[in-house]
């Protein structure tokens, strides 16, 4: 069986094809479908979410993986094919699977150790186990991966501290106000930065925004995408005593908050805090603010130097998971290889011999006639011959479907029904039946 992934992400795309290749659940479906249907490709996983789309294949010929799932997906998302070619990777065997469990460690994302990746992992692979597009290898490998993602944020500390500049500002502001549902942010500026800040305050809850900026019609652009209040940049002074937090980049040469506008505001507060992010270079907020009570000030170099330390600390953290990932890799694909018919029929003779071997010495032992050596050897040959007789049909059958669609399903039946697979690793999970239906999936899922 030929494992491989095709995809495009945000190291190798621009956001806007990113946004056209984004597949809903429709589209997965359909997708998988064409796939199926129309190339010999056995198993199909799509990831999609707003960083990366992914295609994860099992084929039956190792020469289907790139150009089939390629045309499917330009045909799917409405692409150029020579567009999505030249912005596309494709992984094959280990590569594959490791490409996999780095995406499932975080390490493959824009923020490396992100944790939303998990969940999006769990949905992809559950609905595609809804459309009975997955089986034996790619149940096996998406469900290794959710645990290969769970021991790297068990084992290692890679998730704990922000990296970018608009999460450790975020990550500030929590340890000012710890609730954020009813706070006021106030955008001075539509920048960038600032948007990507006010995302970040929205996923912990902000709903309240002003925006300011000195285009006004560009304020009442964002304040209506922000479902905010739109006001204009000389009226700043009179809304500022209704902010909690105040994000400031307009790219101004000068300053455009000062501290004794900030000095009564707080006073109209009667002094309850607020929160200033300066992402602005040259600078929005006199630096003087900071001395006003009760307000906390932050500019870019203060943001950065937190980013940066966190980034070296999750560095470390990183190369724990890598370690994890090689680990886990290995066990894969050594459980991928044993699905390969001959190991498989030496791996069953050898069991059947050491059974044979086991039972005649049992019997022979309690044969209270004493045999003669020719005798014994009689005994022998008609035990290797039932024993023959018997495996002989299966390594025939194994043979034979060794090349067919989907043939390694009755290599692992042989394995799974013989136990031949031995004793699960330190995962629970990797001898459970392959076959089980979508209920028992969808629990397994949802307990990883």
């Amino acid at each position: 069986m030929h494992l491989a992934v095709l995809g495009i992400n945000h190291k190798t795309a621009p956001v806007e094809l990113r946004e056209k290749v984004s597949l809903n659940g429709d589209k997965c479906a359909s997708l998988s479908g064409l796939l199926l249907a129309e190339t010999p490709i056995v198993e199909v996983v799509p990831l999609s979410t707003c960083n990366r789309t992914e295609i994860y294949i099992v084929a039956s010929l190792p020469e289907i993986g790139r150009r089939e799932v390629l045309e499917a997906l330009a045909e799917t998302a409405g692409v150029n094919q020579h567009e999505l070619d030249a912005c596309a990777y494709f992984h094959e065997g280990e590569n594959a699977v490791t490409h996999l469990y780095r995406v499932a460690g975080s390490l493959d994302s824009l923020v490396v150790g992100e944790a939303q990746i998990m969940g999006q992992i769990k949905d992809a692979y559950y609905a595609a186990h809804e459309n009975e597009t997955t089986s034996a290898l790619l149940n096996r490998l998406f469900r290794d991966a959710l645990g290969v993602g769970k021991r790297v944020r068990t084992e290692t500390r890679i998730g704990e501290n922000p990296v970018s500049v608009s999460s450790v500002a975020v990550e500030m502001v929590r340890l000012v106000f710890e609730e954020l549902d009813d706070r006021t942010v106030m955008l001075l500026g539509t920048g960038e930065m600032s948007q990507l800040t006010a995302t970040h305050l929205i996923s912990h809850g902000v709903s309240k925004f002003i925006v300011s900026n000195r285009t006004f019609s560009r304020a009442e652009e964002m304040a209506a995408e922000l479902g905010g209040t739109p006001v204009r940049f000389e009226d700043i002074a009179d809304y500022l005593p209704m902010a909690d937090i105040v994000i400031a980049s307009t790219g101004a040469p000068h300053y455009v908050l000062h501290k004794g506008t900030v000095k009564k505001a707080m006073d109209k507060r009667h002094n309850r805090p607020i929160f200033f992010i300066d992402i602005a270079v040259p600078r929005d907020i006199d630096p003087g603010v900071n001395d006003v009570y009760n307000a906390f000030l932050y500019d870019i170099d203060d943001l950065n130097e937190v980013a940066q330390q966190n980034a070296a600390g999750r560095e470390k953290e990183a190369h724990k998971a890598e370690h994890i990932i090689v680990e886990e890799t290995n066990s894969f694909m050594n459980w991928l290889s044993s699905l390969d018919v001959v190991p498989t029929i030496t791996a069953l003779r050898e069991k059947a011999e050491r059974i044979k071997e086991g039972e005649l010495a049992k019997t022979l032992s309690r044969l209270e006639m004493d045999l003669s050596e020719k005798e014994k050897h009689q005994v022998e040959a008609m035990a290797s011959a039932i024993v023959n007789k018997i495996l002989h049909a299966p390594t025939v059958e194994l043979k034979k479907v060794a090349n067919e669609r989907g043939g390694y399903l009755y290599v692992e039946s042989v394995r799974r029904l013989f136990n031949l697979n031995g004793k699960s690793g330190h995962h629970h999970h990797k001898n459970e039946d392959e076959a089980a239906g979508a209920e028992e999936t969808r629990q397994q899922v949802e307990h990883e």
